[in-house]
């Protein structure tokens, strides 16, 4: 049996970050909510994880002139640790 909530006192903000996201995805925004809520209690056991640098994976390129600029950094002065 599934459970119907009201909820009350939802900050305009909440409100639109909601409608654009279910509009965005074109969900409804009961599914969209469900989904929220669903992650934020780790129901699925993917909370906390992230894929927001997932584009960068496999995307490295050596650059010898980045390396060269870097090289003084990795230097230490010995006469700045006294």
């Amino acid at each position: 049996m599934n459970s119907e909530f009201t909820i009350r006192s939802v900050p305009p903000e909440v409100d639109l970050a909601l409608r654009i996201r279910a509009e965005r995805e074109g969900k409804s925004l009961n599914a969209v909510v469900l989904e929220i809520l669903a992650d934020g209690l780790d129901l699925d056991g993917a909370a906390g994880e992230y894929h927001d640098l997932d584009d960068l994976v496999g995307s490295w390129k050596e650059d010898p002139e980045f390396d060269a600029a870097l090289a003084k950094f990795e230097k230490i002065d010995d006469d700045d640790w006294k």
